[in-house]
């Protein structure tokens, strides 16, 4: 995954940037934390990674919060209703389109990473590395304590459900009256998603598999 005028929202609240949402849009679909949907195209958002949906962090108390689920409510406040415009830097192996996605000048890919909401994705890019580097700093979001990073968190899930699923695939196809959907082992779906072969269901063993075949993955924002 990868000038702009940034933003610093040091302290932001969810309830403050959904604020700035004055009507809905059906043009714009957060898919998760760093995927949008916009205008049918869906879009991975360069240079950034964000916590799944269903994982959480490690709080300064010592606790732990919904880090995946504020990372989309975050971002869902920053796009829906607003008009999205993403550039195009490339196509992932999913099909996804790479790119920057702004509303307006401001830039949503670096504002997660401002907020604490997303960590720099240097396997990809150094684009958000200085931005990661402050919000680090002053300990916000997922830097008020040490956390497992998303990558690190879809590989250990990963191996433990490659472990149990047939022939090693452990990626679950899943049909429903929302379409051909697929759950990745971190998904917060997943142990709750059973197979049924009989009913047309499989197992995979990518998700470029699932894809080409049909299912999509699930979209976690409302």
């Amino acid at each position: 995954m990868r000038g702009y005028v940034y933003f610093i929202l040091v302290g932001v609240t969810v309830a403050a940037l959904s604020a700035t949402n004055l009507m809905a849009s059906t043009q714009v679909r957060v898919v998760d934390g760093d995927t949008l949907e916009v205008a049918g195209v869906v879009y991975r958002m360069h240079g950034i990674d964000a916590p799944e949906a269903g994982q959480t962090c490690n709080s300064a108390d010592g606790g732990s919060w919904q880090c995946g689920k504020e990372a989309i409510a975050i971002l869902e406040g920053l796009a829906r209703g607003n008009d999205v415009n993403c550039d195009k830097r490339g196509i992932d192996l999913y099909g996804r389109t790479i790119g920057v996605c702004k509303v307006g000048d401001r830039d949503l890919n670096a504002t997660m990473i401002e907020t604490g909401h997303a960590w720099a994705f240097r396997r990809y890019s150094e684009d958000y590395v200085g931005l990661e580097e402050i919000a680090h700093k002053v300990k916000i979001g997922i830097w008020q304590a040490e956390t497992e990073a998303p990558w690190e968190y879809r590989s250990h899930k990963w191996d433990v459900a490659k472990l149990e699923a047939p022939n090693g695939c452990p990626i679950k196809g899943n049909i429903s009256k929302n379409g051909r959907i697929y759950h990745a082992p971190w998904s917060p779906w997943y142990l709750k998603t059973k197979v049924s072969i009989k009913g047309g269901e499989r197992w995979f063993c990518s998700e470029k598999e699932a894809v080409e075949a049909g299912w999509r993955a699930p979209y976690w924002g409302h």
